[in-house]
């Protein structure tokens, strides 16, 4: 394995880091406010617009209560998880495992996995993304449905994760 290409090609560097500081507020609360008021903070700490596709990385920040996604796969990106506090339940397509503060799961393209909160206290962990997929929408879209309590059919689930990339494991 090498080096890529340069994709910087100035003799001199440029003063052009970015810093996010501890205390920002979240980007996006995902809350349902009768059935879960405490639901997932997340933060957007670097996107695939603001990395230049390069990776996608969220501070993912669930309440107490059970949730998170059903096992599933993506066929353009990598996803991996990094627990930063409490305890996360990791799947990664055999069995499933609690991660804990300094637990590490990578996923490849296609490797089935999901992750949930089931320890009954708050959980906080890194999900980045490789490259750098506009997972945003895909967050914000989840988001809506839970605040506004929206069903959707199977066919409209359907629809939303075929448009972003995320496909039901059998």
């Amino acid at each position: 394995m090498s080096y890529p290409d340069p994709r910087y090609l100035d003799e001199a560097g440029q003063a052009s880091a970015t810093l996010r500081t501890a205390d920002t507020a979240p980007d996006l609360r995902m809350y349902a406010p009768t059935a879960n008021p405490r639901g997932t903070d997340v933060h957007y700490l670097g996107t695939g617009a603001t990395t230049g596709g390069a990776f996608g990385l969220y501070r993912w920040e669930m309440g107490p209560k059970p949730g998170g996604p059903s096992p599933h796969f993506h066929r353009t990106i990598t996803e991996s998880f990094y627990v930063l506090s409490g305890t996360m339940r990791l799947y990664n397509g055999k069995e499933w495992a609690d991660g804990r503060p300094g637990d590490f799961l990578h996923v490849p393209e296609g490797g089935v996995h999901a992750f949930r909160n089931e320890s009954g206290e708050p959980v906080s962990m890194l999900i980045l993304f490789t490259p750098g997929a506009p997972r945003e929408a895909y967050f914000e879209e989840l988001a809506e449905i839970a605040i506004t309590g929206r069903e959707l059919s199977d066919e409209e689930w359907a629809d939303l994760w075929l448009r972003h990339d995320q496909y039901p494991a059998s």
